[in-house]
């Protein structure tokens, strides 16, 4: 009936969510455990007295040291940021104001929109400039507007957030609570136009590319041409415009915001990026509003934690170099590369066995799935962080100057050819991807540890785990998005379109079924919102299951381990890795924001249209996760 709750119910009661958490499960468990493995290497390299300057131990030691040191910190207040408030309160002109939001840009800071670079979807080997909507503090656009009494209530607290933060930086009450008007104000506008998620799940509504000309027209109001130089581009070619209305709106909203609105609105958003990096009193105030408010968490995590995680964000490559070698044996490479391709020559065997797609697209398909690049532990080549000037003066400016030289990397890389050898996650991650424009999956050395991947384990158990998560990966190169894209990462129609409504009708039943799952009261779980996910956890089990068993052909299982079958084993595996207890209100959020559905129906879900589960555990008619065989959803 609840086969989540029979895999790990137990582990539910007696697990209960720490207080610094919105959730606890398999993956928190695991990087809590990374975070005490990272520690011994931050604070070894904090006391490397003979870390000769410049080195990746030298900035690791004096970043995290710059955190820890809380007494400077709350000495120096926000007098490191003096300058940039007084840049912000000198702006008399719309041409300041302009100037403005590429020198936030070029620190990493997000407001008004956001300028990337990143792969153009129709010519997969280059890099060209994109822009893309942004500028709210509120996690998703529709916050907003929603008429519930949450998002109503969201509203209001956000609202005394933002003028408690401007309290914090010296506005008297009456000035802090205009001030925080204004910006509401200013984002709920900026929200409106704005995408929403499922719309942002289309790779061709983000697809405008232009000249710059176009987009100054296009943004009539706004001087994207003087932007670009002001970033450090004087050349940028053509330019993915990823939310055409939204740059539209964009150049309404410059002249027609006053001055004085437009300082509230960078101040806030100064001192919302800065904060955690500032005084006991913003660290506070931050995490009681997004922390606290909004995701349910009851305490704020450590500091060594807090620390720990910026230098990780900031240096990641560095720390994860010395992590792999103190945390990564190379065996574990090799299995994983082994599993990887077991589970590659089970899709193919999938795919040549479909009864519901052509010849013609099963071709191509297994031409794309052949291409799969492979990733698994940590890079070959490493960041170069000698241009990175990392010192123990000042945590905010360690953090403010890590993004200038991250903005720095992303400028480079404009218009030029891209390096497949880069990675887009840390080692130290625990987490894995599929990126469609590169075509390869990716798999850090974090998460190739127990519960997902365990050395002494049954082979039922790794491939109910990482099995399954390598599947997951894989079978997002054909989800309704990955789908969409070619071997070579190029957006690009190789489907027929008998086959493209095949596909689309199948994955239609499994958007009703996730419809229907209800998260709380008359809150549902979004099914086309999670639709990607929600495909790839269904693939990822019969891909896995399938490896298994070629796996068990060469070497045969124990036909039982504490009373389970091998396959009941291997679902029972799947169950665990998704085992978590979640806070009422993060649940709540992530419905909104999160492409993922919970992890109740991560696990129900795909097992609810499992034929193979169904016999494993004897389900049948009656039961709730029994459905008839003509509403299962089979796709891969």
């Amino acid at each position: 009936d609840d086969f989540g709750r029979f895999s790990s119910g137990n582990w539910e009661k007696m697990n209960p969510i720490p207080g610094e958490y919105s959730r606890w499960g398999a993956f928190e468990e695991l990087m809590e455990k990374n975070l005490t493995d990272l520690r011994g290497i931050m604070e070894a390299s904090a006391a490397d007295k003979d870390a000769a300057k410049g080195s990746n131990v030298q900035k690791i030691g004096d970043f995290f040291a710059s955190g820890m040191n809380i007494e400077k910190i709350e000495k120096d207040g926000i007098a490191p940021l003096k300058g940039e408030f007084d840049k912000i309160g000198n702006m008399k002109t719309r041409t300041d104001v302009q100037e403005m939001v590429a020198r936030f840009h070029k620190r990493g800071m997000g407001v008004l929109f956001y300028f990337l670079v990143m792969q153009d979807k129709k010519n997969s080997e280059m890099n060209i400039p994109w822009v893309y909507q942004a500028g709210i503090g509120l996690p998703d656009r529709d916050y907003y507007f929603d008429d519930t009494e949450r998002a109503k209530e969201i509203r209001a607290e956000y609202v005394k957030h933002v003028a408690k933060m401007l309290e914090l930086i010296g506005d008297g009450p009456e000035k802090a609570k205009v001030a925080a008007g204004a910006i509401m104000k200013l984002e709920t506008r900026l929200a409106k136009a704005s995408m929403t998620r499922l719309q942002l799940r289309d790779p061709k509504a983000t697809y405008n590319k232009m000249p710059v000309a176009k987009l100054d027209e296009l943004a009539e109001g706004y001087d994207f041409a003087a932007y670009f130089k002001n970033v450090g581009l004087t050349d940028p070619g053509e330019i993915n415009v990823a939310q055409p209305d939204f740059f539209k709106e964009i150049g309404k909203v410059v002249p027609e915001t006053s001055i004085d609105d437009w300082k509230h609105y960078f101040r806030w958003n100064l001192i919302r990026r800065a904060a955690a990096y500032l005084g006991d009193a913003f660290v506070n105030e931050n995490f009681n509003f997004y922390g606290a408010f909004l995701s349910g968490k009851k305490e704020l995590q450590p500091r060594w934690k807090r620390c720990l995680n910026a230098t990780s964000g900031a240096l990641g490559e560095a720390l994860g170099q010395i992590y792999v070698k103190k945390h990564f044996p190379p065996k574990a490479k090799s299995r994983a590369l082994a599993l990887v391709m077991n589970l590659k020559d089970a899709f193919a065997r999938r795919i040549k066995n479909l009864d519901w797609m052509s010849d013609i697209t099963k071709k191509k398909a297994l031409e794309k799935l052949d291409a799969f690049r492979v990733k698994i532990g940590y890079p070959d080549k490493w960041i170069d962080y000698s241009k990175l000037d990392i010192s123990r003066d000042s945590y905010v400016m360690n953090y403010i100057r890590a993004e200038e030289f991250d903005f720095q990397r992303a400028l480079a890389k404009a218009n030029k050819p891209v390096d497949r050898d880069e990675w887009e996650m840390y080692p130290q991650t625990v987490n894995a991807y599929y990126q469609p424009l590169l075509n390869e999956i990716v798999f850090p050395a974090a998460i190739l540890q127990p519960p997902f991947f365990n050395f002494k384990a049954d082979d039922a158990v790794n491939y109910g785990a990482i099995g399954c998560v390598i599947g997951h990966e894989m079978t997002h190169g054909f989800d309704d998005q990955g789908r969409q894209y070619d071997k070579e990462g190029n957006m690009n129609d190789w489907w027929t379109r008998e086959d493209e409504e095949k596909f689309n009708k199948r994955a239609d039943v499994l958007v009703a079924q996730y419809d229907k799952f209800v998260v709380a009261d008359d809150v549902h779980v979004n099914g086309k919102l999670t639709l990607g996910e929600n495909i790839a956890d269904l693939g990822g089990l019969m891909i896995a299951y399938d490896a298994l068993n070629a796996a068990w052909e060469k070497n045969p299982p124990q036909t039982s381990i504490d009373g389970y079958t091998p396959a009941q084993r291997f679902f029972l595996s799947w169950g665990q890795v998704w085992r978590s207890n979640s806070r009422q209100k993060a649940l709540l959020m992530r419905v909104k924001t999160d492409v993922h559905s919970p992890e109740k129906f991560r696990v129900n879900g795909p097992l609810s249209n499992l034929d193979i589960f169904y016999k494993a555990f004897g389900v049948k008619e009656g039961d709730a996760l029994f459905r008839p065989e003509n509403e299962r959803a089979k796709i891969w």
